[in-house]
């Protein structure tokens, strides 16, 4: 099996942010691995030591994939150290403030050129929270998709099936290769890199790519922020004095933002 993940750099997610010309400013803060592409990683290694392992010459393997700027190799190397076989690396300056579609397009591309079997995403990303590109990349490949899985089991022979908790009940999915698969992060406990890992992951792999290499223009349906405007300060909220009248108060406040 030849699986694919594909991951993110994002800001640390307990850093103050801050948006500069209608843009998230991605320079100020500290950047990490996106929490819960960790379940993604976590959830291949998992299926290929199964299955015998992805140990250097093995039939199975985990590639991580990532679109972002040069930096974005320190999140792959996390991922490396974690027991991922190799990475690539989509940086461009083109690619700088794209959408959801344009990432979903260069990723697809990048993985249709690869040859894999399986590919494994997080659920979202912790800076964006659109839960939409693992959807996008099946389309735009055309393969099955199976999304929030809780649990996961692979045959080898070709077909995957997973188990996914919804608010009617409990799904049972399944579909042949290739597909596309969303992990919650409920699937697992994400393993800390050991010490072995982080000193093998500075030897493994991982491979750069602009946007020519992997043939997709930066015409692609890149968006553009017109005008953003910062959130306004919270304002005071209603101070009731209870002076007997409490009770009626408060049901005038709750009738009046139509909430009873």
């Amino acid at each position: 099996m030849k699986i694919a993940v594909c991951i993110k750099q994002v800001p640390d997610s307990w850093a103050e942010k801050k948006m500069v010309n209608g843009v998230l400013d991605r320079e100020s803060v500290d950047a990490v691995l996106n929490d819960l592409d960790e379940y993604a990683v976590e959830e291949a290694l998992r299926i290929v030591e199964a299955h015998g392992g992805n140990e250097e010459g093995g039939a199975h393997t985990v590639t991580l994939i990532s679109m972002g700027p040069e930096r974005a190799t320190d999140a792959l190397r996390k991922g490396l150290s974690m027991g991922a076989n190799d990475a690539i690396l989509v940086t461009d300056a083109a690619l700088a403030a794209a959408d959801a579609l344009s990432t979903s397009r260069v990723l697809a591309q990048v993985i249709g050129d690869g040859g894999y079997d399986i590919v494994i995403c997080g659920t979202e990303s912790t800076d964006a929270r659109m839960s939409v590109v693992p959807a996008m990349i099946s389309a735009r490949l055309g393969w099955a998709q199976l999304t929030f899985a809780a649990k996961v089991v692979v045959d080898p022979g070709g077909k995957v099936s997973i188990t996914r908790v919804t608010e009617a009940g409990v799904d049972e999915i399944s579909a042949a290769f290739p597909v596309v698969i969303s992990v919650v992060e409920k699937i697992n406990e994400p393993r800390y890199p050991s010490f072995k890992g982080i000193m093998a992951a500075k030897k493994k792999t991982i491979e750069q790519k602009d946007l020519a290499a992997v043939g997709v223009s930066a015409q692609s349906g890149w968006s553009e922020v017109i005008d953003a405007t910062p959130r306004p300060a919270r304002a005071a909220g209603v101070k009731v004095n209870d002076e007997g009248g409490a009770g009626d108060a408060l049901v005038s406040f709750l009738a009046e933002k139509k909430l009873i």
